[in-house]
């Protein structure tokens, strides 16, 4: 993984130097499954999540990572208590910069398939399932959730043509039709979050989700839920103002630092793949599998069902 910034190095080299002692022998012999789960002051709610969560996915077995990023209450304790593994940092940095170091302990433990939820207990844990299954079965390389092709809990009309606004505009910017850029229940090969370049310390989703349409990776959308948050206060979006936490207020914060990633994002690739391509390289996986190969259907959640055992190809 190549760090831009030395100071986030600093944090992830010295939490995962942590995670290591602490863990010893489990830390670098994960299951093939690493459930990933970024948290920020989630005491009360960690908990539930991490219980809910499957032993097996897809026939293999699992194991839980939860970045307590920077939390001043119990949230590390709750997820220790619950099962999870837990690197406790003791800065806040953001969901995007605590996601990046749960991959890196991830990959460093051997896991093969990294599935990433949230700590508030939005997402359906049986859903995990649906998500991992075409990556085993050797049909993609990431799979996100979609709320829009799935559920969704909520009647805030500005939340969901957030939605659909940047979803059109992913789409447009990558020449790949994405629905949902902002879903957090997804599933990945492991090494795809060591290729692909990771710098928000925030809004970190559609930076990946760039990342690997670009790098040529197959990506997968199926249909997934959305509940509403049952405990707490969503962090996303806060009104810089005075601390003030106001819901309408929030999503146009949130949609100025959103549209600012993205479009940040797009140009950054964009200009990568260019100097990639003077210096002669295709920027494409070598089997063909390129930036055309998304697969927005739900139907390949069904078709990799049948097959749990398998290995992921290296296509």
């Amino acid at each position: 993984m190549i760090y831009s910034n030395p100071r986030d190095q600093a944090i992830d080299d010295g939490a995962a130097a942590e995670f290591a002692q602490g863990y010893g022998e489990r830390a670098t012999s994960l299951p093939p499954v690493a459930i990933v789960i970024a948290a920020y002051n989630e005491a009360g709610a960690i908990g539930p999540v991490i219980e809910a969560l499957p032993e097996q996915v897809c026939g293999l077995v699992t194991a839980t990572i939860v970045v307590a990023d920077g939390c001043a209450d119990g949230t590390a304790k709750e997820a220790m208590t619950a099962g999870a593994m837990v690197a406790d940092v003791p800065v806040n940095r953001g969901q995007g910069a605590a996601l990046r170091l749960g991959y890196r302990l991830a990959r460093d433990g051997g896991a093969a398939y990294i599935v990433t939820t949230d700590a508030d207990g939005q997402y359906n844990p049986a859903e995990i399932e649906r998500v991992l299954a075409p990556i085993v079965a050797g049909e993609a390389d990431f799979v996100t959730g979609s709320r829009r092709l799935g559920s969704q809990e909520t009647k805030d009309f500005i939340r969901k043509a957030g939605v659909l606004f940047f979803a059109g505009s992913l789409s447009l910017l990558t020449g790949q039709k994405i629905s949902d850029t902002t879903f957090g229940l997804r599933a990945m090969r492991a090494e795809v979050t060591g290729a692909v370049r990771l710098e928000q310390p925030q809004y970190q989703a559609s930076e990946l989700l760039i990342g690997v349409i670009t790098h040529g990776y197959k990506v997968a959308e199926v249909p997934a839920t959305i509940h509403r948050r049952r405990i707490g206060e969503s962090k996303k979006g806060q009104n810089p103002l005075y601390g003030l936490h106001l819901p309408g207020v929030n999503n146009f914060f949130y949609g100025l630092r959103f549209a600012r990633v993205i479009y940040g994002t797009w140009w950054r690739e964009r200009q990568r793949s260019r100097a990639a391509g003077r210096s002669g390289s295709s920027g494409s996986r070598a089997n063909g599998s390129g930036p055309g190969s998304v697969d927005t259907s739900a139907s390949s959640a069904t078709a990799g069902a049948g097959r749990p055992g398998d290995a992921a190809k290296r296509t």
